[in-house]
Order: C-alpha cells, then structure tokens, then sequence
C-alpha cells in the first residue's frame, strides 16, 4: 500500500514525554509510565523510543479520522486527571535515508489532556531511535488517509 507523504520539521515539543523537561512529577518521562498500561490492554510500544518526534507540517492541520487503537480513561498517573489516547500508523524517514521507519502518531486527546497542548499543526510521533536527528530538520511522514487525513 502506498500512503501519502507530507514533509514536516521537527520542533521542540514540551519534553514531558521523554523526561527531558525536569518535570518533578515525570522524572523518566510520560510514557515511560504510560507504556506498560499500553502493554497490559495489548499494544505494547516498548520497541519504539520512549519520547516524541513534534513534526510540524505547518501551514496543514491533520484530522484523525480512525484509530488504530484506542484508549479512554487511562490513569497513568496520582497527579493527572484520567486520560483518552489513540494511536495512528506512521512512517518517518530523514533526510539520507532510504527507508522509513514504522511509527505511530500519538495522540493524547485534547479534551481530555490537562496541559502540554500541541498546535493543529503538529503530529506527536513516537518512533524507533533515530541517531543524529536535530530540530529544524525536514522530516518525511506516509500516513493512511483512513487513519489521518492532511489539509490545506
């Protein structure tokens, strides 16, 4: 199957999910705690890294259209409200490389998050390890259209 690609830059995102934003609350990151009750309703992450690539494809906004999985009411967390998650399929490629890699969008549903918001325009992927990846790099997604559809 072939799937659309779109070109995005990498932006700085909040870097709760990876741990990297000092948050007291998180030390080793949001899904870190959120994978293994991922893995426990059957949709283990644990071979993907455990922090997002926020992919900007700025001026487009995506709409999600169906999940692969989906997940309500998760308490991940004593300090955080309950929350909703799907995940769409993905691949992303950087530039000099030949190959995507197999991905997934990650999304925390807005109404359901209590803070960290991402713009319309950003898709949070979480993805294998990529070495030698910066912000500001161009960045190459193929995503199904009956899982995410791109704008104008």
């Amino acid at each position: 199957m072939e799937w659309p690609v779109i070109e995005g830059k990498l932006v700085k995102g909040h870097q709760v999910a990876s741990g990297m934003a000092n948050d007291d609350r998180f030390p080793e990151g949001t899904l870190a705690l959120q994978a293994p009750l991922f893995a426990e309703m059957g949709f283990p992450i644990d071979h993907l890294h455990f922090g997002t690539l926020n992919i900007s494809i700025a001026p487009k906004e995506y709409e999600t259209v169906q999940s692969i999985r989906t997940f309500r009411n998760i308490s991940w967390h004593p300090k955080t409200s309950p929350e909703d998650f799907s995940f769409y399929d993905c691949r992303v490629r950087i530039p000099g490389e030949k190959l995507f890699k197999k991905s997934l969008v990650y999304r925390p549903h807005p109404e359901t998050k209590p803070e960290h918001f991402q713009e319309s325009t950003v898709l949070e992927v979480i993805a294998p390890w990529i070495e030698n990846i910066s912000y500001g790099v161009t960045m190459e997604l193929a995503m199904p259209p009956e899982q995410i559809r791109i704008g104008n």
